[in-house]
């Protein structure tokens, strides 16, 4: 066998663990106090440690990580307020920096927040690439080529994303149809940000007829404003319900605002049309109600969003950082509102994606993270990058820290 794991804590289950892995995938998972079953090419001693499904990022601006101090501080400032008031002024202001922006820029700046994938232990992410008349296609090309560079290492999903707008801004239409030609996975939208009610929902059946004929899911950033009067999230949901397309709504953080028995409406509607959600709570001051929404049935993921950008000047593409920071934005730390954190950057962000949620079980894929820390509680406290990262039965990464103490002076 190519690999052996002794000594795991495994979530949901007393008692230590031993893993096998052969050929890309997991053989056998049993109790440590069997024999170990034959020789294999690599052993892990994960000393107690937990072991777990490997992070899936939902959300994340790939083209734009790293370009904060290009953007200057105006947007961030005015993302950040208290209200979000100013959202759609932050885009505008932010989208300065597509100007100048080359394809080589995006690979670099992109190829780095990858790398810090792999040190985490990120194993899937849905990377938006904005495309308009000012980037062009200079986004998608470097995160689709990125995707070609890190495919045995890191999944990753290029949403060809009009954030800018549609309608707003004429030939955008045109650049998303040929991102999409070229090989983009998913068919972005930003519905919220056009003039109109009118225009926003337009928005949304362009998008979800192009992701119909094309054979794609959607990703859409819906209702990201401090305003209770955004309804992008019930256009969405009904486009899907009328076409049959799958896909995501990622932040919906007027929904926070919104009154009781419209927010239930929307939750059904929603669960009708296999609607799921991501949450970025640590990129703004209002988020979407996440438990309402899980309890209700609706699959929830978190997602990085941002790194070091126009939005959020923080963030090394570490999943169990965000949901440490997600345990206090939405006052849940009790283990088991950890636990339901934990599953929301793992296998219900998979879910999300529309990916099959494995478990660590035999015939799964051997993908997986030996992490810092015997419990979820003990990792999320951490958030250190895993021991160990595994994909397809190979250690790809592996982090240790040491500290050494001087003797006290005499």
């Amino acid at each position: 066998m190519d690999l052996l794991i002794r000594d795991a804590t495994l979530r949901a289950r007393p008692g230590r663990w031993m893993l096998t892995a052969d050929a890309g995938v997991l053989t056998a998972v049993t109790p440590e106090d069997r024999d170990a079953p034959g020789d294999a090419v690599q052993v892990i001693d994960a000393e107690g440690h937990l072991v777990t499904e490997p992070f899936a990022d939902a959300h994340l601006h790939l083209c734009k990580v790293h370009t904060l101090d290009l953007a200057g501080s105006h947007a961030l400032e005015a993302y950040t307020e208290g209200t979000m008031g100013a959202a759609m002024d932050a885009i505008e202001t932010a989208a300065a920096v597509k100007r100048e922006q080359t394809t080589a820029a995006v690979l670099e700046r992109a190829r780095r927040a990858l790398t810090e994938s792999v040190r985490h232990g990120v194993r899937v992410v849905q990377a938006f690439a904005d495309v308009d008349p000012d980037a062009g296609l200079t986004g998608v090309e470097a995160l689709l080529a990125l995707r070609d560079e890190f495919r045995d290492l890191v999944e990753v999903r290029v949403v060809a994303f009009p954030q800018d707008g549609l309608l707003r801004r004429p030939g955008t239409e045109e650049l998303i149809a040929e991102a999409v030609r070229l090989g983009a996975d998913v068919v972005g939208g930003i519905p919220w940000i056009e003039y109109t009610d009118a225009d926003a929902a337009e928005h949304v059946r362009r998008m979800v007829d192009l992701a119909r004929r094309t054979g794609r899911r959607v990703a859409m950033l819906v209702d990201d404003a401090g305003d209770p009067g955004l309804r992008t999230t019930e256009m969405l949901a009904c486009a899907l319900l009328a076409t049959g397309v799958r896909g995501s709504a990622q932040h919906a953080r007027a929904m926070a605002l919104y009154p009781e028995p419209y927010l239930r409406r929307l939750i059904g509607l929603c669960r009708r049309a296999g609607l799921g959600f991501v949450s970025d709570p640590h990129t703004g001051p209002l988020h979407l109600p996440v438990f309402t929404l899980a309890d209700a049935g609706l699959p929830v993921a978190l997602g990085q969003d941002d790194i070091e950008d126009a939005y959020y000047p923080f963030g090394r593409h570490n999943l169990l950082e965000v949901a440490f920071l997600a345990a206090h934005l939405l006052e849940a730390r009790a283990d088991a509102h950890l636990d339901r954190l934990f599953d929301m950057v793992t296998v219900d962000a998979a879910r999300v994606l529309g990916r099959p949620a494995r478990r660590l079980v035999p015939g799964a894929p051997a993908d997986l993270v030996v992490l810092e820390g015997r419990t979820v509680r003990e990792a999320l406290t951490l958030h250190a990058a895993p021991r160990h990262v595994v994909v397809g039965g190979r250690v790809v990464a592996s982090t240790s820290t040491r500290t050494e103490f001087q003797p006290p002076c005499r």
